[in-house]
């Protein structure tokens, strides 16, 4: 099959991609005259992983299987694929098995450091080591196929700690008390792999420097970091042990966002202190959308992601927007689920009518 000629964008859905790049950047060259931004998911029929992990041809079908919906609602979506081989990348380049459950994505089977002392014996990988050959080669096909005006995202790299997580295991948790040496030589150590590896990646997909895709958005800097399991520990050991490394490795790197679908919100005050990043997403059913925004600072640009199954919270966001109750920040983004494309052009529909009416 030619993918390239699978899923084409006319002449009006070109200028709309462009469009939307351009108002990405405007969320953070200009936060005070941008306006919100709205991804609307529904429901798509896809091969099982086993499938897609097999073949990088399947794999990109799907990804584009994904596109149709949303240029069918012309929501806010920039065309965008990924290759998908989930969390544990930087893990098994370490040393980590990785494990691949019944149709799932790839996640860490085993815990390389068995004691906290060993991470000073621990090798330094190599840019090709674990999946990342694979990566290449799935990523070389994806851009021989790849239809017009659509792009590429990174691969999922995680965090120093998120990585550290997956290669200590759960033990890492007594590490802040018992050996905070060995913790952040690890730390340090995958903030140094994080640092050599994201311009290697960024050079498979021929990023334009300055910006990235990610979540069919369009983000200032370079790549995007996930601190999920932040909301495991508390706030403080984050700034004492974690903030650094993250602010040195989005500093080399030139800058980006971090993920966060974790509970605690009080770690997201400690993520703001960071003067490299340039955005946050977050789930919208475990933290106040009104709130956050007159936490954050004022370019960086705030994405609330539905995710969890919390319909009351989802709710009551919506009524809120809807009735007019719009927060003073601009340069957010609100990504929703709809159960079909009807009901997604409606609900997109009542949410800019409601921008228009009281921004």
């Amino acid at each position: 099959m030619n993918l390239k000629e699978y899923l084409q964008l006319d002449s009006g859905q070109l200028t709309r991609t462009e469009l939307l790049c351009c108002k990405y950047k405007k969320m953070y060259e200009d936060p005070d005259n941008c306006e919100p931004m709205f991804i609307i998911n529904t429901p798509v029929v896809l091969p099982s992983w086993e499938e897609r992990l097999a073949d990088p041809m399947v794999m990109l079908k799907a990804e584009l299987d994904q596109l149709r919906p949303h240029l069918e609602l012309e929501d806010d979506r920039v065309p965008t694929v990924r290759v998908q081989f989930g969390t544990a990348q930087i893990a098994a380049a370490f040393g980590c098995e990785m494990f691949i459950p019944t149709n799932n994505l790839p996640a860490a089977g085993s815990h390389v450091l068995k004691k906290a002392e060993d991470v000073y014996k621990l090798r330094m990988p190599s840019l090709e080591d674990g999946w990342y050959g694979k990566l290449k080669n799935f990523t070389d096909v994806f851009l021989e196929n790849l239809p017009t005006a659509v792009h590429i995202q990174l691969p999922d790299i995680q965090s120093a700690f998120n990585s550290a997580h997956l290669i200590r295991g759960n033990d890492i948790l007594m590490d802040f008390y018992d050996d905070s040496e060995a913790l952040e030589a690890l730390l340090d150590m995958i903030t140094d792999y994080m640092i050599e590896l994201v311009p290697h990646l960024n050079g498979m997909i021929n990023r334009e420097k300055g910006w990235f895709f990610d979540w069919g958005a369009l983000w200032k800097g370079a790549a995007r970091i996930s601190n999920c399991s932040m909301h495991m520990i508390n706030p403080a050991m984050y700034v004492k042990h974690i903030l650094p490394r993250d602010i040195r490795f989005m500093k080399a790197i030139g800058g980006g966002r971090i993920h966060y679908c974790g509970t605690n919100g009080q770690v997201i005050d400690e993520f703001f202190r960071n003067p490299e990043i340039t955005g946050l997403d977050y789930d919208l059913q475990y933290h106040d959308l009104w709130n956050l925004s007159d936490r954050a600072p004022k370019n960086l640009m705030l994405a609330a992601m539905q995710w969890g199954d919390k319909p009351e919270e989802v709710k009551s966001m919506l009524q809120r927007l809807l009735s007019g109750d719009w927060p003073k920040k601009r340069n957010i983004i609100i990504q929703l689920e709809a159960p079909s494309i009807a009901e997604g052009k409606e609900l997109l529909k009542e949410l800019r009518k409601s921008v228009k009416r009281n921004m």
